[in-house]
């Protein structure tokens, strides 16, 4: 007797196309030659409004950390005390304009009188600009919001993050290590949370691995806190340590 041949049932989620949207359908019905003048014409656009929104900003300095960061937590509370401090010394502020740790950051800037931007994403369900961004920039691709970023200030603080803090701090460690840029300082703010991730780096990267080079465990300064990194910062401006990015 012949077993009946059982038939796995489709999963109609993996039938469907991923890239649905009516702006996808629109723009698969374009000539290619169509898609790339378009899309071109609009990256050059955002990049020469992105560097013209950054051209009126001197010593700045860009912070980075969690959207999700609570006003209550010691992380906030943190950012936002560097920032007020830095604010007071001349320093512009420069975040990813939306809350959490970002938000904290701008409203150092805004209680200390000083200069305060946002670099936000335009998101389909909408990213909300947090209410003491002092001046905006919304961006539509990610990678030009990146590049905007890097190139904003002479000095960058991390704070714990999620993906995004990280991409960003790794996309800055690797412009440092391939020479791309000038040396600048990165700072990152709580030692319980990047001294596993710098152990990581020593250990399985560079020792076990030799995937990067001893010089390379000298990008980042690791601090506990805003006190300790408001000294180091003042520091390197005293040093003149750092040099504004080509």
């Amino acid at each position: 007797m012949r077993k009946k041949q059982q038939t796995k049932k489709k999963n109609p989620k993996s039938s469907r196309i991923a890239f649905d949207s009516p702006r996808i359908t629109e723009v698969l019905q374009m000539h290619p030659e169509g898609v790339e003048v378009e899309r071109m014409t609009k990256i050059v656009e955002e990049f020469a409004a992105g560097f013209h929104f950054l051209h009126g900003y001197g010593l700045a300095e860009t912070i980075f950390g969690s959207a999700r960061a609570n006003p209550r937590s010691s992380t906030y509370q943190e950012a936002y005390k560097l920032s007020f401090q830095l604010s007071k010394q001349g320093f512009a502020i420069i975040t990813g304009g939306g809350p959490g740790i970002m938000e904290a950051a701008n409203k150092g800037a805004y209680d200390a009188g000083g200069q305060s931007a946002g670099l936000n994403i335009m998101l389909p369900k909408g990213q909300q600009m947090n209410r003491y961004v002092k001046d905006s920039k919304a961006f539509y691709y990610f990678f030009i919001r990146k590049v905007m970023l890097a190139f904003a200030s002479e000095v960058y603080i991390f704070f714990p993050g999620g993906f995004g803090t990280l991409d960003e701090m790794l996309e800055l460690t690797t412009l440092v290590e391939t020479k791309k840029i000038d040396p600048i300082p990165i700072v990152l703010v709580g030692k319980a949370y990047w001294q596993p991730l710098l152990n990581w780096f020593e250990e399985t990267l560079y020792r076990k691995h030799n995937a990067i080079g001893k010089e390379d465990m000298e990008i980042h300064h690791l601090v506990d806190n805003a006190k300790e990194a408001l000294a180091l910062i003042q520091e390197m401006v005293r040093s003149n340590a750092y040099e504004r990015k080509k």
